[in-house]
Parts: structure tokens; sequence; C-alpha cells
């Protein structure tokens, strides 16, 4: 099985730089730093290494399954995780939206699950490498659902 590497890099490119070229746009402000936020709420640092750690072993499973199952079912399912993960924080953070960010991060975390339901399937490596998003994303929905009771 002959990997492409530049489709590795393309992939990395892709997430960890939309990734992080959302999050700079959409940088919390005034406006979260007043919300009233739960106890378990992590400090503002923490997010940046987690997403990058993450955004890199999203791309890995992406690329995977882009060089050997580019046609499944699990693939279509990483592009609509991915589409659902950079439309949450310009929701939550740009437009202010705290539900209609909630009605995003759960649909996100539905497709995370299903992509590892489908990829396990095909590529086990790639299902295994979704399991941290999978966890954080339920934190980060749990964290959202709070913050729109508590404000």
């Amino acid at each position: 099985m002959q990997k492409n590497w530049f489709t590795l890099i393309g992939f990395i490119g892709l997430v960890l730089g939309g990734g992080t070229a959302i999050g700079f746009t959409t940088l919390p402000g005034e406006w979260y730093q007043g919300l009233v936020k739960p106890v378990f709420n992590p400090p503002n640092w923490i997010f940046g290494p987690v997403w990058t750690i993450l955004y890199v072993m999203i791309a890995i499973a992406g690329w995977r399954l882009w060089e050997n199952h580019r046609s499944s079912m699990a693939m279509t399912i990483w592009w609509v995780a991915m589409v659902l993960n950079f439309m949450w924080s310009p929701t939550f953070f740009g437009m202010q939206q705290l539900g209609l960010a909630l009605v995003i991060i759960l649909a996100m975390l539905a497709s995370i699950f299903a992509f590892i339901f489908q990829a396990s399937k095909i590529d086990r490596t790639s299902s295994w490498l979704f399991v941290p998003y999978a966890a954080w994303v339920s934190f980060a929905t749990l964290l959202n659902a709070t913050l729109l009771y508590l404000n």
C-alpha cells in the first residue's frame, strides 16, 4: 500500500490550517469573558494545544481514508464532521449564538460517532484516531450546553 505523503501534508494543512485560521478570527473576547462559566470550565490556554493535537489526528484519519477508501461512507462523514467543526467557532464566538452552536456541536458529535463506527469497518486506526476527538467534543458539548443554561 503506497502512501502519498504530499496528500498527508495537504490534509494536515487543511485541517490544522483551517482550524487555526478560524480560531484566530474568532478569538474569545470580552463577550466570552463576561459569561457565567461552570466550575469545570478549563482555562483558555488549554484549547490551543488540545485542538492542535486533535487536528493532526483528524487529518491523519482523513488522509488514511482518502488514500484507501476515498468513496466510503466514512470519508463522507469525515467531511461532514469537518464542516460542522469549522462552523462551530464562528457561530459560538463570532455570532455569539450559544443555542445554534449547541445544535451544531450536537450534529458534530453525532458525525464523529458515526465516523468512528463506519471507519472501524474499513480502517481501525482511523477509527481510533477519532476517539480523543469524540471525548473532547463530548466535553465541549457539555460546556456549550452549560454556558447556554447559565447565560
